[in-house]
């Protein structure tokens, strides 16, 4: 299914607007592309603060001023409910784990590509289109998700648990873009957005502290901070409040190198330490991931691809042998530092944004690293 054959003016097009600049010059360009545009607010999370103020209310503003200057009809839509139960309560039950989850990923694709996609197709949409920095071509009958133009702003890792139905029916007008010139676009075209700051974190936590807002829904439970040997250098505030490689926050003084994260055990409530960045019990050569997801078609047996173990990462090359009940084991060409449980592994070949899973298990010549987890 094509259906970006379709002419604009015969295509609607629902924007999913969160008040920032992105998604306000991605609704002016559909429009001033003469699609029919929608723009819709999605109220995701009650973040009302101590003194009654709900900076969802002030993003809605910025989305009607917008909405008005360019000359589209808005709304607002509450999935607050699905939020809670799809991610959220996902995002906790991980943390009770010891892991370190990527809400972002799992908001995407339970929220703004699903239940966001859901309603706009209720609307009669043939699209949803959002401000992220990625883009959809259509090649031998399959859509493909490519990278963003600008390196320094490509979401595609994000979004690696789109499949095909999704992207058959998703835009991303500004990924062939460098977020300069949105921000141009913006201010040429006199948008309401074009200065506001980008916002940035998880959306419900915003710019509280974490530790404070992790402890308003999990017990914290202190224990000991202890090397792999068993040395006790310290304790811990609760395992949820650290992640593989931190340095800081450990409250270890002394010489040498500084101290850093290297494990958890979460069955006996300790987390390892170790002395050094390039400590060797942060580098592993292969993991074992789950809910293993594919954008388009792929080989069933094992590959050669690259993969990103976190956002900020250059690509590294990898062989991918997808297993049985969604999982695939990925091995490294070179030991890599910090892999890390809850996190996603995203693959790629060159541009194409092949898919993506969940980090279950590092390994190390063959040996599960019992203290990673």
């Amino acid at each position: 299914m094509n259906l970006r054959t379709k002419a604009p003016g015969e295509t609607t097009v629902v924007v999913g607007m969160s008040g920032g600049v992105d998604s306000s010059v991605t609704a002016h360009l559909l429009k001033e592309q003469g699609y029919n545009v929608i723009g819709i607010f999605m109220k995701n999370w009650d973040d009302t603060d101590e003194n009654g103020v709900c900076t969802a209310t002030e993003d809605y503003e910025d989305v009607i001023a917008v909405a008005n200057q360019i000359g589209i009809p808005y709304y607002a839509v509450n999935f607050e409910k699905e939020y809670w139960d799809r991610v959220f309560e996902y995002f906790l039950a991980e943390y009770r784990l010891g892991r370190t989850p990527n809400p972002d990923v799992m908001c995407n694709k339970e929220i703004k590509f699903k239940a966001f996609l859901d309603h706009a197709l209720r609307l009669g949409a043939d699209f949803v289109a959002t401000g992220h920095y990625a883009r959809v071509d259509y090649v031998d009958g399959e859509h493909r998700l490519l990278r963003g133009k600008d390196d320094n702003k490509d979401q595609t890792y994000f979004l690696n648990q789109l499949s095909q139905d999704q992207l058959a029916r998703t835009m991303f007008p500004i990924g062939h873009m460098d977020k300069k010139d949105v921000r141009v676009i913006a201010e040429e075209a006199g948008l309401a957005t074009a200065k506001k700051k980008d916002s940035t974190g998880i959306c419900f936590i915003g710019e509280r502290n974490f530790k404070e807002f992790l402890s308003e829904y999990l017990p914290s439970q202190p224990g000991e901070m202890q090397t792999l040997d068993g040395v006790v250098k310290g304790r811990h505030d609760g395992l949820m409040y650290y992640t593989l490689g931190q340095r800081h926050g450990l409250g270890i003084g002394g010489d040498g190198d500084p101290w850093f994260v290297v494990g958890k055990n979460v069955e006996e409530n300790i987390l390892y330490v170790g002395q050094g960045f390039h400590h060797d019990a942060l580098y592993s050569d292969a993991l074992l991931a789950s809910k293993l997801s594919w954008t388009g078609t792929v080989s069933a047996t094992e590959f050669r691809a690259t993969a990103k173990f976190r956002y900020r990462q250059q690509d590294v090359p990898v062989t991918i042998a997808p297993l049985e009940n969604g999982e695939v084991l990925v091995k490294f060409d070179e030991p890599q530092r910090a892999i890390t449980p809850g996190q996603a592994v995203v693959f790629y070949d060159g541009d194409i944004c092949l898919g993506g899973a969940t980090i279950d298990e590092a390994y190390r010549s063959g040996k599960r690293l019992d203290y990673i987890g």
